[in-house]
């Protein structure tokens, strides 16, 4: 194993002798010595050598002085991995004050005594390996945290999706839905970041409010299969029944979701009893109107209806993707708020890419 190394930078040949013999005395030879007549020689030393643990530096030398070199050391963020200590004579006016403005571990004065160089080396030294072992530790400890969080989260959308599809399993119409959803929520999600910045919206949500997207019709999973798989149009009593999938799915993220504080959580519950609101305050099942509305059930909502109407069911036929732009950007499936339609009128073009790929079913 290499050893670790001192620099000592100084041009009197006598001083850099009996700074080199102080650690040599002291039986430190996991160290190996090193040594610079000026600054110049000190900066190639230190572009040399990798594993120098600390530095004694002179103030007043010829070619670069030790102020030159601390300013190599702060402009290529040094100062902060290897500890300096500054030797200053002391006729040199304000020379301790400008070394610990630049950060230096510790300042001495010539002439200088042998055993408390000894001593705050050793101590600096130590002090500095175990900043640098901690401040490891902390990193491993952070990279182990994020590998735990990005399983912990895998395996959370992993449920999410499996949830999602044993409600997509009991009827066979509805196929990718959730899947297309995620994708048209994602896009709208995106356009209203970049362009209506007031909602707030960041990389971060605009991912959270995706992933919850294919919650949104969870409760579905509570209504009877005479109703769900009714293959035609709903009565006015069997519709108030289907309504209540947008309760049914909170109840069921109350009971089973721990963390009921994260952002996640109320991504999920917004979108699950709010994607049937509309603008005006005609939707279900809080006839909730305009801003009161969360932004991620608005979204969801809109992408909900374009998915509904592109596909076909048992009661009706497909429309086109022109129709059903049409039909929802003129008001005919309800109110939907100007800022979210503008972004669906942006996302038009990745849409039809989306049912492209996917399909509808």
């Amino acid at each position: 194993m290499d050893k670790q190394r001192i620099l000592v930078v100084d041009d009197d040949e006598i001083n850099r002798v009996i700074l080199m013999e102080i650690f040599q005395e002291d039986g430190l030879d996991e160290y190996e010595l090193l040594e610079a007549g000026n600054g110049r020689e000190a900066v190639e030393q230190i572009e040399k050598n990798q594993d120098i643990v600390l530095i004694l530096l002179d103030v007043v030398m010829p070619i670069m002085d030790g102020f030159k070199v601390l300013e190599y050391m702060q402009e290529h963020g040094l100062l902060e991995a290897i500890p300096v200590i500054l030797i200053t004579g002391e006729s040199i006016e304000d020379s301790e004050g400008r070394a610990y403005d630049f950060g230096v571990a510790d300042v001495i004065h010539k002439p200088f005594f042998t055993h408390i160089v000894r001593r705050r080396s050793r101590n600096i030294i130590e002090l500095y390996q175990n900043k640098h072992n901690m401040e490891r530790r902390l990193r491993e400890q952070e990279i182990a945290i994020r590998a735990q969080e990005k399983e912990i989260r895998e395996t959370n959308e992993f449920m999410v999706d499996a949830l999602s599809t044993v409600v997509e399993s009991r009827n066979a119409e509805t196929g990718d839905h959730t899947k297309r959803i995620k994708y048209y929520t994602r896009i709208m999600a995106n356009h209203l970041m970049k362009h209506f910045p007031k909602y707030g919206l960041t990389p971060a949500t605009v991912d959270a409010i995706s992933r919850a997207s294919v919650m949104h019709d969870i409760g579905k999973i509570g209504i009877s299969d005479t109703i769900l798989l009714k293959p035609g149009r709903l009565t006015n009593e069997e519709f108030e029944i289907m309504k209540t999938h947008t309760t049914i799915g909170c109840d069921i993220l109350e009971k089973f979701y721990k963390d009921r504080t994260s952002e996640f959580y109320r991504f999920c519950y917004e979108i699950c009893r709010h994607h049937h609101e509309r603008w005006d305050g005609r939707g279900y099942p809080d006839h909730l109107a305009g801003d009161d509305i969360p932004v991620s059930a608005q979204i969801v909502a809109v992408a909900d209806v374009y998915d509904a109407l592109v596909s076909p069911r048992v009661y009706k036929s497909s429309f086109s993707e022109e129709k059903a732009f049409e039909m929802i950007m003129n008001g005919e499936c309800g109110q939907f708020a100007p800022d979210i339609l503008e972004c669906f009128r942006l996302a038009r073009e990745d849409f039809h890419h989306i049912m492209e790929m996917l399909g509808a079913s």
